[in-house]
């Protein structure tokens, strides 16, 4: 296979990892505290970035999800991805609505290059398993889903060998050719670890983001919790190690006890400030 001549591309969705289910009504409850990438996505990708060392290809990863979903992508694109693009819709949308959603991104990436296609085999939040069979039909190209193993096949140069989990204990074999969309299972591979110079650049690395449909994503303000600046301590002093122990953890020194204080809000922010300085965590 000749360098670049086939774009690889990892499609990976942003859903609800524990989603809980209605006793009454059997739908899901949406809980944004258990969201992220599954471990098929994770697969996925490492099946992907396998492609691309055998045909000396870059990969490009392209994610259903909101705002939120950047800081994982960037996790997710130290362990060797090119380019990262974001379609900024809801995930919770019907499997056709989904797989014509990345399709339209999938031919913006591919352009006119055959393309492979990897997806993982099921999402946690719906689990139909649907969405990789819409996208091959939505780009013409050949499906192979189910696999708990993809990998270059040694007997043709452009095809993918992989094997696929059937009823039964039996196991059927696939020679695959691109264009092709295949989904996998978690076990199909465990995404390589990241080294930290690519886990560095990553932050830095720009997302792509295209609307679903032509429709403008909603403005979302992402936040994270506050982490104090590491303060400054000088060095313990004492003779014996007992008196430097005693003084690195202050256990001979008076502390302030705990009080409870009622107050307006304005107030009481103006009382946290000032204890967050007593502290040493903030400046006068």
């Amino acid at each position: 296979m000749s360098e670049h001549s086939v774009q690889l591309v990892v499609c990976v969705k942003w859903t609800d990892l524990r989603p809980v289910v209605d006793p009454l009504h059997g739908t899901t409850v949406a809980q944004t505290h258990g969201e992220g990438f599954s471990e098929a996505d994770r697969a996925a990708l490492e099946v992907a970035l396998r492609f691309g060392d055998h045909w000396d290809a870059p990969t490009t990863l392209v994610a259903l999800g909101p705002v939120q979903a950047e800081v994982p992508l960037r996790e997710l694109a130290a362990s060797g991805v090119a380019r990262v693009v974001r379609v900024g819709s809801r995930a919770d949308l019907p499997s056709a609505t989904v797989a014509a959603q990345l399709a339209a991104t999938v031919r913006h990436v591919a352009g006119d290059s055959d393309v492979v296609v990897v997806c993982g085999d099921a999402s946690a939040d719906r689990g139909s398993g649907s969405v990789p069979a819409f996208l091959a039909d939505e780009l013409g190209a050949a499906q192979a889903l189910g696999l708990i193993q993809a990998t270059v096949d040694a007997t043709g140069q452009d095809a993918i060998a992989a094997l696929r989990r059937l009823d039964g204990g039996r196991r059927e074999r696939l020679s695959v050719a691109a264009p092709a969309v295949l989904s996998v299972e978690g076990g199909a591979g465990e995404l390589r670890r990241a080294s930290l110079a690519a886990t560095l650049s990553a932050r830095e690395l720009d997302i792509e983001v295209v609307p679903a449909s032509g429709a403008k994503e909603p403005e979302t303000v992402l936040l994270s919790a506050w982490r104090p600046r590491t303060r400054v301590l000088p060095a313990p002093a004492g003779d014996h190690a007992l008196q430097r122990i005693v003084a690195l953890t202050g256990a001979l020194v008076d502390r302030t006890p705990p009080r409870t204080v009622v107050l307006d809000p304005a107030a009481a922010a103006d009382e946290i400030l000032s204890q967050l300085r007593t502290w040493g965590y903030l400046e006068e």
